[in-house]
Order: structure tokens, then C-alpha cells, then sequence
């Protein structure tokens, strides 16, 4: 794995960033509207832990795992210890996790902010490959990464072919625009094989009953008030 160099001066900046109210949560909304309500989210590079918090904020059981301890350092100042745990990407296993204590199973795992372009070509393949193992059925991984670098969407879809996951989204930034051959960034959200129960899914469907019920409910004046109030 490459090590970002001057990580004493990004743990400072961040820390800076986060106490000038800078949006760095932007993620973790775009998590939070893939997610079932209550889900459990493995946050990859989690650097100072702002998109763990806004996560557990909005009601997700969710951890954060960086393998700088300077960083990590920033991330327990301000928000709970027991959330962040130091371990990279490539030391990633159901095992290892489970020696934390923590889940080994996610609806989703995220990785923003270029995690992928410190790894080498095999250890993200590796990494892709440990992440497809540890999500549920239907689960998502979401990577935010520059276009144009090591690690970028086309290494990301090379590895991830090598795997059971599928790609379903690319966008151009957390706020679903248009992905672009020569968007700077991308958003690519791939998931995992299964289904994942609609009552898990987004907020908000009221689906209308079958007909058969429907043309039964509608014999009675009351059963008509009660339908139309579906």
C-alpha cells in the first residue's frame, strides 16, 4: 500500500476544514439515500470520520477504518472512539473485523476520496475482492475516486469483473451528475448479487393493491372511503 505522505499536515487541514464548517458529509447523504434504514456501513478511508458520524447521526450502524494514526487521531478527538479502528484496506478481512469486534457483514461500504489510488493494481483487486465477500445480499459499494488515476473507474471496473459485483451507477459527483469521459471525478456505485426486501428499501412507496382486493373493497360505500385513503 502507498502511503499519502505529510499525514500530520492532512489530519491538520481537515481539522481545520471541519471547524470552518466545511461540507465534508456530502457522502455520507448520498450513502444514507442508497441505504436500508438502520444499515450497517463500513466506511473505507475514513480519514477525520465526518461521513461516520453523519451516518450514525442519521440512524446507521456505522464504522470507520483508516490506517493513519494521526488521522485516526483527529477522528476520536471529534467524534466517538469506539467508531474508528486503525486498519488499512489491504489488511481488510471478515477476520480482522471480527477481531475488532465489529460487523463482517454490510449493507454498504464506502470508500471516498481516492482511497483506491494508494493501493497498487493487486491490492485493489484484493481489496474489491474481500469487499464483495463482506457485503450482504443486494449490498452496495460505493467508491468516490478522480477519473484519471490509478484506482479510477476503469481499474475499478476491471477489478470488480474479476468479482460477483455489477455496476449500476456512475456519476460525475456526490450530487448525481452526469458522468462524462472527461469528468474529473466519479461516483460509481456497484452491488452485490441477491435482493434486498423492499420493506429494506427506500422511504416513501405506498404501492396501490392488486386489482382482485381492490374490486372487492370497492362493494361497500365504506370500503371505498378506506381505498381512497390509500
Amino acid at each position: 500500500m502507498t502511503d499519502p505522505s505529510n499525514l500530520s499536515d492532512y489530519a491538520a487541514k481537515m481539522r481545520r476544514m471541519s471547524s470552518n464548517g466545511t461540507d465534508l458529509a456530502v457522502d455520507a447523504r448520498f450513502v444514507d439515500m442508497l441505504a436500508p434504514r438502520r444499515a450497517t456501513v463500513l466506511d473505507i478511508g475514513c480519514g477525520i470520520g465526518n461521513a461516520v458520524a453523519a451516518l450514525r447521526t442519521a440512524g446507521h450502524e456505522t464504522f470507520g477504518i483508516d490506517p493513519a494514526p494521526e488521522v485516526l487521531q483527529v477522528a476520536r478527538e471529534l467524534h466517538e472512539v469506539s467508531w474508528f479502528h486503525e486498519l488499512s484496506a489491504t489488511e481488510l478481512t471478515s477476520e480482522t473485523l471480527a477481531d475488532r469486534r465489529l460487523p463482517t457483514r454490510f449493507d454498504i461500504v464506502l470508500m471516498s476520496g481516492n482511497v483506491p489510488a494508494f493501493l497498487s493494481e493487486s491490492e485493489l483487486a484484493h481489496t474489491i475482492s474481500v469487499i464483495a465477500g463482506l457485503l450482504a445480499p443486494g449490498g452496495r459499494l460505493v467508491v468516490g475516486t478522480t477519473t484519471h488515476r490509478r484506482g479510477g473507474p476503469a481499474d475499478l471496473d476491471d477489478c470488480a469483473a474479476a468479482t460477483s459485483l455489477s455496476l449500476t451507477q456512475r456519476y460525475s459527483d456526490w450530487h448525481l451528475g452526469d458522468f462524462e469521459a472527461d469528468s474529473p471525478w466519479s461516483v460509481s456505485v456497484y452491488v452485490a448479487p441477491g435482493i434486498r426486501h423492499s420493506a429494506d428499501g427506500p422511504d416513501g412507496i405506498h404501492a396501490l393493491r392488486d386489482r382482485d382486493t381492490i374490486a372487492q373493497r370497492h362493494d361497500s360505500p365504506a370500503s371505498q372511503m378506506d381505498w381512497a385513503h390509500e
